[in-house]
């Protein structure tokens, strides 16, 4: 029996999960705990997260701490695994069906095709300064005066959406002012915003060979009106006319990077002898 962590430290937030294995591969998730960054120290949000977890999960030692994204700093860290390997393997332990993970982030989005053991096989990227990103939908629902948990429900009340037109987040932003001034609705606004960041999304996708689901983690798996307008752009832009792609996700998909993390990092504790205890709380 052990006990695993996973940390993941993105742009926006940092995300630490505590998994135990009771003995076989199978490993269980005990606590997990997010918290966004905002201008603090990421390293103190990362003590204060991480402290969060393992008090939850009831823990006195953790036999290995994997991190990813920017978390390789972690003065408890073991080892440091690549996002895109993390993110497919926490998204193949939430949904076994999937062989292709979206990971919207804060700053951007990667989408990554993988086997059924989370075997990376392809991965694409849309650069920072792209309107398809987390942080940019963010901005535009701060400017139009919408929290985070309306956006999904508004955006699928809309009637004519008006898609924005510009790669560039500043330019996109102008644009939003302008229809914002033009009258349009604040649904029709996040509709459109949302269907041509799906549009980026789905030739992110199709740019990869997968067959499969397609799980979307990160700041904006939980958004409805994303997913609806992705399922849309895949429908309609199905290679060779063929069934497109099931678009899934999961109430603790913020987590896949992290969950990834610990399970990686419980595979070469298993496998790679790499033994010994990471953390214990006598020591903290």
């Amino acid at each position: 029996m052990h006990t695993t962590a996973g940390i993941d430290v993105g742009s926006g937030a940092v995300k630490v999960v505590v998994m135990r294995s009771d003995g076989c591969d199978e490993e269980r998730l005990l606590a997990s705990a997010s918290s966004r960054i905002r201008r603090r120290e990421v390293a103190k949000v990362l003590d204060e997260v991480f402290a969060a977890t393992v008090a939850e999960a009831g823990v006195d030692e953790i036999h290995y701490v994997a991190t990813t994204g920017e978390g390789a700093e972690f003065p408890h860290a073991t080892g440091h695994f690549y996002g895109m390997t993390t993110h497919a393997r926490g998204a193949l332990y939430l949904e076994p069906r999937a062989r292709a993970v979206l990971d919207v982030g804060a700053l951007h989005t990667r989408a990554v095709a993988m086997d059924e053991r989370g075997r990376v096989l392809d991965y694409k990227m849309t650069s920072q300064c792209a309107s398809g990103s987390g942080q940019f939908l963010e901005n535009i629902a701060r400017y139009l005066g919408v929290s985070h948990d309306e956006i999904g429900e508004l955006s699928l009340q809309a009637r004519q959406p008006e898609k924005v037109s510009s790669i560039c987040a500043v330019l996109a932003e102008t644009d939003v002012i302008n229809m914002v001034s033009r009258g349009i609705t604040t649904a029709d606004i996040l509709r459109g915003v949302h269907e041509s960041m799906a549009d980026r999304f789905a030739r992110l996708l199709r740019s990869l060979q997968f067959d499969g689901a397609v799980f979307v983690s990160g700041g904006l798996a939980s958004d409805t009106g994303m997913l609806a307008a992705l399922r849309d752009a895949l429908a309609k832009k199905s290679p060779g006319g063929g069934e497109a792609p099931e678009v899934v996700t999961h109430e603790t998909a913020i987590f896949a990077g992290a969950i990834g993390a610990a399970l990686w990092g419980g595979f070469r504790y298993r496998k790679l002898g790499q033994g010994g205890v990471a953390w214990t709380a006598k020591a903290n």
